[in-house]
């Protein structure tokens, strides 16, 4: 019996001489103002990244048009190229319609953009190339100096400063600038030419109507 009571007396000294264990620190240091949370690195030195937008394909059926060929308020029947884009009305009531023609690259061959008849009212200016006739009982007619017409002309008025290849009837009268060329005949009461305008043809003189 005695030597069980000294073992007691033995575990209890060993458990009264095992180190107490101290308790741990866990405070957190405070947190910088530009830290993300979860992070130890300053972010104060990084920048957005602005989005990239998206590269847009080339349109085709964009591009810088030329001037029109005719300028002003006339009738037209015959033939239209197009080399372009079209846009608008068309029914049999009547409509308007939008042509852009493509600009020229390169040097390339004349040919009429407008092959017809064309008739109008009050003044028809033409900056290009057309063919066929122009008519108009009191209306004036203007011929750019980069226009040519290969047409017959009868207008009240006539302004020619471009090429004209066929015959020209001006009832009240007809003007050629320094840069105008004539191939046909000229019939009017008035004629006036500029020095440096050529004229190729016979000139027949009409009666005034004034």
């Amino acid at each position: 019996m005695p030597p069980a009571k000294a073992a007691r007396q033995l575990e209890q000294e060993a458990g009264l001489q095992q180190p107490v264990a101290r308790p741990v620190d866990v405070s957190l240091p405070p947190r910088l103002p530009n830290v993300i949370a979860g992070s130890d690195h300053n972010v104060s030195g990084l920048r957005a990244v602005q989005p990239q937008a998206p590269q847009r394909k080339a349109n085709p059926y964009v591009f810088q048009s030329r001037m029109p060929v005719i300028t002003g308020e006339a009738a037209y029947r015959g033939y239209l190229p197009i080399e372009g884009v079209i846009s608008g009305q068309l029914n049999a009531s009547g409509g308007a319609l939008t042509i852009k023609q493509r600009a020229h690259t390169g040097r390339v061959e004349s040919v009429p953009e407008l092959n017809g008849e064309i008739t109008f009212k009050d003044m028809l200016r033409v900056n290009g190339h057309v063919a066929g006739s122009i008519s108009s009982e009191k209306g004036t007619l203007i011929v750019d100096s980069s226009a040519r017409v290969d047409a017959v002309i009868g207008v009240a008025v006539a302004v020619i400063a471009g090429v004209v290849n066929g015959d020209v009837v001006g009832r009240e009268r007809v003007e050629l600038g320094p840069q105008a060329v004539i191939h046909g005949n000229i019939s009017t009461p008035n004629l006036a030419m500029k020095p440096g305008a050529t004229f190729q043809g016979d000139c027949r003189m009409l009666k005034s109507n004034s």
